[in-house]
């Protein structure tokens, strides 16, 4: 037996709920069992660290992964799933170094390797609980019990067979590369002046670029400029000294130009080649005679920038990642060759720099300084003092160095030294793969697998690897036993994350066949922030290995911030904590939100918590509606969308299956269940009842088939229910709506035509809706006429089939359907879309927005054709102008309208006071329904319903109007009652109300719809549902009980007694029981007749003189003509 859905729904209780079922069936590995022999379908999960919380980041990935990996499942497939933990890199070092004040390798050292990295493993698995239980929370299976972890010796030991086998391909080198340098050191000013008399020009202007500390400068080996900048050759008026400087910094020089003279201009690119005297003599002996060989000459490069500084920038290539780029590609240094780097890993000077040999960086700054500055005053004489400098350090007293562009611009030094750590960088050796001599291979291979989203695969990534450099795979560590022989480097993480396919499973040592048999995922997840890290190493471990890629799907998500559009942060404290939002609306929210958003086109995603409670609202309740009207109607649309949802998911554009669904559900509760409420009730027969719930249950069960790998608590929720309704016997096999496959689209059943005609329906019935909602005229209450207008007759058809459902929706009389709309004396007027022409158009967008206004209907119709059209000198096209459409001013009382496209709809909206009293008779419907769901009554519960109309004071207006809303509910009393199912009494004191089961009470003068009945202002309707009781008989009525219809024979038939036929046939009986099918129309009629010999008979109903043969049953009270034969009244 299937259950009831709970009241009220709670998500995340239901979703423990759920939790404790997939724990007790064991519902993940049992999965993994039923598809072990299955096609493997393989999927790379990254490694996180576990030294931190997950946070929405981290929830993001997971939820991409899962639903890739569920479907993948669900389709056919045996998925291994295992968590990995990343356990090597800077984060867990630099959370020891913090906790036990680790200031360099003397302090490693002092401790012993064997504890440091005791100290190591304590904390490499600290949060490993509390991401489990985020991990599992949210809905994600992954087996956490046979993790991999990047420090279990058989990992490390297939990631040293990937290196030997890159070694003996001759494909690795050691060099040296820039290193990320932790000591005490001062952030210095990024510019400073150096001078030489010796060089082709005099003197020259050096930035140096950030942060980089002055006491790099004893290493400078050459000069950087912009290949396309424009300098000049100036001259101080002042000083009478020249420089070469880049010509828009002047101003940060020169506070007016009447201090400067300049002497010429050149463009960069001009001054590559020339060379100028070392700045110290540590390293002068790298200067050569040679033209374009040596160090101590100008090159150029485009990082230059001409935001600060003076366009000249200082070149050491032994701590700087762009100095060592720069130097390397003009040859001012060599691969592999060692770099000028004199300063040791603790921040010491070494013996290089012999005036300051084993001193610490930072205490020789200002020594360091005075050095530089005074080698500056020797060959240049004075410069202009702008700056403190020389006061602070008690040299040169009135000389200093331009502010501005000078050495202590925007620091002050004079304060005293910065105590602040700072990290800089500084050449170390290192081990390289040559990944510069098979780019053409890394380009081809990237070629050969599918990006979502593509734009980073063409242009980002694309770019990057045409680009690519050596990859340096080693840094330097601590980390080793005292007892091996080794080099002091160890592996670069990323280098580990290469090689993650195969330390995960110990490749070539074990697994080696099934490896081989399964090599190349299907897909892998990395987000947008530098999408060329993790992948790329894979791309190139494996183009070297195998000369293939390591996989064939990427997926790109972007990044998740807070909703203000910064970073997540604990500090500022800028967001919701997730499990917070979890325990407020469920995992399924937080999926499907994440999910149905930009960060899964690569885009970024301002997290709000208002977006995962609209999830909710717009689509866990309108989808929860249905599934709980199936199981409600049981108590007592799907083919085109499972096509779509395979052929997106194939292409794993997640992005674009979740709207896709959203809709569906749409369609589903506001369309399918709307249409057919009757039909499912029961209140158009039987068979029909069946069909229509066979349908919904049919919809229902693939939608969450469909939906499982992206709400997997709702859907598991829903399919515990529905499987006692499945033609097979409980099982374990069938004990989770994860271990069932998805739908197959069936083709024979998609029928194009149907769908098109019902979305132009849908288009006409909206138009009619918005219509009605302008004119603030409640749906409630019928109209006399909607006129669907549309160009193509071949339209028209599919409005005539669907003329009911058009009808019913709007609550009108009368169709019609026409293709001019002249005839109507419909207008359009143009208005300028302010939003998008007022930037554009600027000063003109006055005159613009005039002459659209100026403009025909025939004009706006020709510009609707054309698509574009020219106003005041601008092309405008559709989205530029919106059209208003209105009627005639002749026609402008009765009809209102609008179009979509090219389908126009008009509403006759005079009303006469018949419409307005069926009006009434739906609103009483309505609050009748309101309360019986606000008593918890449900469809089947039997009650009564008691009302009274009365006036609130004293006159006879108020009188008369109380007495017209009781005549409005008594001549409508059967519509009421076959509606609420049950009856309806007027009020008497011999009633016992004292223990209603609801009660409301109305003021009409509040009651904005039941005010369209003139004079009802200051009328009180109070409404009672009660028990169903003998004390409470229902009053003589002169109509039946039950619904009916009346029947009436055509004159002129060959049957004498049709021709008499005056009858009443009842619909039901008794009320809610044994309905009247179609089918059973003609023989309950000849029944009547009393015919000996069954006869074919027709039945017609006439409607403003229009005869249509009845294809459905009746309303209740209709007259319907009978006759023996097709006739024409």
């Amino acid at each position: 037996m299937v259950s009831s859905v709970p009241e009220p729904f709670d998500f995340p209780k239901e979703e423990e709920e759920i939790l404790k079922l997939w724990k007790k069936i064991d519902a993940f590995c049992t999965s993994l069992k039923q598809s072990k022999d299955r096609p493997r379908y393989t999927f790379y999960d990254g490694p996180p660290f576990a030294t931190g919380l997950p946070h929405y980041g981290h929830i993001l990935a997971g939820t991409i992964k899962d639903i890739v990996t569920r479907y993948a499942h669900q389709s056919g497939f045996h998925v291994e799933r295992r968590f990995g933990w990343d356990c090597h890199g800077l984060p867990v070092e630099y959370e020891i170094d913090k906790t036990l004040d680790i200031k360099g390798p003397e302090d490693v050292a002092k401790m012993g390797v064997a504890a440091y990295n005791a100290e190591c493993r304590k904390i490499v698995m600290r949060y490993s609980k509390e991401w489990e239980q985020v991990v599992n929370r949210l809905g994600r299976w992954i087996d956490f019990e046979n993790d991999y972890k990047t420090l279990y010796p058989w990992f490390m030991e297939s990631v040293w067979w990937v290196f030997k086998q890159i070694y003996d391909k001759g494909m690795v080198y050691r060099g040296y590369k820039p290193a990320v340098l932790h000591c005490q050191t001062l952030r210095l000013a990024k510019t400073t002046k150096v001078s030489d008399p010796a060089s082709e020009f005099n003197p020259v202007s050096v930035s140096l670029p950030g942060p980089l500390p002055i006491w790099t400068l004893p290493s400078n080996i050459a000069l950087c400029v912009h290949p396309e900048f424009n300098y000049v050759k100036v001259k101080d008026n002042t000083t009478e000294k020249v420089y070469i400087m880049l010509e828009d910094r002047l101003a940060a020089l020169f506070k007016q130009p009447e201090e400067y003279t300049i002497l010429e201009r050149m463009v960069g690119a001009s001054l590559v080649g020339k060379k100028y005297k070392p700045l110290f003599n540590y390293f002068a002996h790298l200067k050569t005679a040679e033209p374009n060989k040596g160090a101590f000459r100008i090159v150029s490069d485009k990082y230059v920038t001409a935001e600060e500084g003076t366009g000249v920038v200082h070149q050491a290539p032994g701590f700087g990642e762009d100095d060592f780029r720069v130097c390397l590609q003009h040859g001012i240094i060599q691969k592999g060759d060692q770099v000028i780097c004199p300063v040791d890993a603790s921040g010491r000077f070494t013996a290089e720099v012999n005036d300051y040999q084993g001193q610490h960086v930072k205490v020789c700054v200002p020594v360091s300084v005075v050095l530089f500055r005074c080698r500056l005053c020797s060959v240049s004489s004075v410069f202009r003092c702008r700056c403190r400098l020389c006061s602070g350090v008690g040299l040169c007293s009135g000389v200093g160095l331009c502010s501005g562009v000078g050495l202590c611009s925007g620091v002050g030094l004079c304060s005293g030294v910065d105590q602040r750590p700072l990290s800089s960088t500084k050449a170390v050796p290192s081990w390289f793969i040559k990944v510069e001599s098979i780019v053409d291979k890394l380009l081809a291979c990237n070629k050969q697998y599918y990006w979502v989203p593509d734009f980073v695969k063409e242009k980002r990534f694309h770019n990057w690897l045409k680009d690519a450099r050596d990859w340096a795979i080693s840094r330097n560590s601590v980390r080793g036993g005292a007892p091996l022989r080794r080099v002091p480097e160890v592996f670069d993480c990323w280098f580990e994350s290469g090689s993650m396919p195969y330390g995960q499973v110990h490749y070539p040592f074990e697994n080696k066949k099934s490896f081989e048999q399964t090599f190349q995922p299907t897909s892998l997840l990395r987000a947008l922030t530098r999408p060329e890290d993790g992948f790329t190493q894979l791309l190139v471990v494996s183009t070297i290995l195998f000369n293939k890629p390591p996989y064939k799907n990427l997926i790109i998500n972007g990044l998740v911030l807070a909703g203000d559009g910064t970073k997540m942060s604990k500090r500022l404290k800028n967001y919701t904590d997730p499990v917070v939002i979890v325990n407020q609306f469920g995992a399924d929210a937080v999926r499907l939100y994440l999910i149905d958003s930009p960060v899964v086109r690569g885009d970024n995603l301002c997290f709000k918590d208002e977006g995962v409670r609209d999830v909710v609202k717009d689509v866990f309740l309108p989808w929860l509606n249905a599934y709980k009207f199936l199981i409600q109607n049981i108590q007592r649309l799907e083919r085109s969308l499972i096509t779509f949802v395979q052929k997106e998911m194939e292409a794993y554009r997640l992005y674009t299956v979740v709207p896709k669904l959203i809709r569906f559900i749409d369609q589903l509760t506001n369309w399918y269940v709307r249409f057919n409420r009757k039909r499912i009730k029961g209140e158009c027969g039987q068979p029909e009842c069946l069909q229509s719930l066979q349908t919904l249950f049919s919809v229902i069960y693939s939608m969450t088939r469909m939906m499982a790998p992206f709400t997997p608590f709702l859907t598991e929720h829903m399919f515990q229910n529905l499987r006692h309704l499945l033609p097979w016997t409980l099982s374990d096999e069938n004990a989770s709506i994860h271990y069932i496959m998805l739908p197959q689209p069936r083709s024979n059943l998609i029928d194009p035509k149907i769908e098109q005609a019902v979305s132009r329906m849908q288009t006409a019935i909206e138009l009619g809706r918005l219509l009605r909602d302008q004119k603030v005229i409640p749906i409630k209450y019928p109209l006399p006429e909607v006129v669907v207008i549309h160009q193509d007759a071949t339209c028209h058809d599919d409005f005539k089939t669907l003329k009911n459902y058009i009808l019913e929706e709007l609550n009108v009389k009368e169709l019609t359907i026409a293709s001019d709309e002249k005839k109507y004396g419909v207008t359009l007027t143009g208005l300028a879309d302010s939003d998008r022409l007022g930037k554009r158009l600027k000063g003109d967008f006055k005159k613009v927005s005039q002459g659209v206004a100026a403009m025909t209907s025939q004009q706006l119709e020709e510009f609707m054709k054309a698509g574009q059209v020219a106003v005041e000198g601008h092309t405008l096209t559709l989205e530029d102008i919106k059209i208003k459409y209105g009627v005639a001013a002749a026609m402008s009382g009765q009809y209102a309208a609008c179009a979509d496209g090219s389908l126009m709809v008009l509403l006759n909206i005079v009303q006469d006071q018949g419409m307005v009293e069926e009006g009434v008779a739906r609103e009483v419907v309505n609050r009748i329904q309101r309360m019986r769901k606000k008593g918890g009554l449900k469809p089947q519960d039997s009650v009564t319903v008691v009302y009274r109309a009365q006036a609130e004071g004293t006159g006879e207006e108020l009188t008369k109007a109380a007495a017209s809303l009781e005549a409005v509910i008594t001549k409508h009393q059967q519509y009421i009652e076959s509606t609420t199912k049950g009856p309806i009494m007027s009020f008497s004191s011999k009633y016992d109300l004292s223990k209603p089961i609801t009660k409301e009470e109305q003021k009409l003068n509040r009651a904005a719809e039941l005010r369209m009945i003139k004079g009802l202002e200051g009328v009180v309707l109070s409404l009672w549902i009660v028990e169903s009781d003998s004390q409470l008989q229902q009053p003589p009525s002169s109509t039946p009980a039950c619904r009916f219809i009346n029947l009436k024979g055509v004159p002129g038939s060959n049957l004498g007694t049709l021709g008499l036929l005056e009858a009443t046939l009842l619909l039901e009986n008794p009320v809610g029981e044994n309905l009247l099918t179609l089918d059973q129309l003609e023989p309950e009629t000849n029944q009547l007749l009393k015919l000996s010999v069954h006869r074919k008979l027709f039945f017609y109903h006439v409607e403003k003189g229009t005869v249509e043969l009845v294809t459905k049953i009746p309303s209740s009270g209709e007259t319907i003509y009978v006759s023996n034969k097709s006739v024409s009244l």
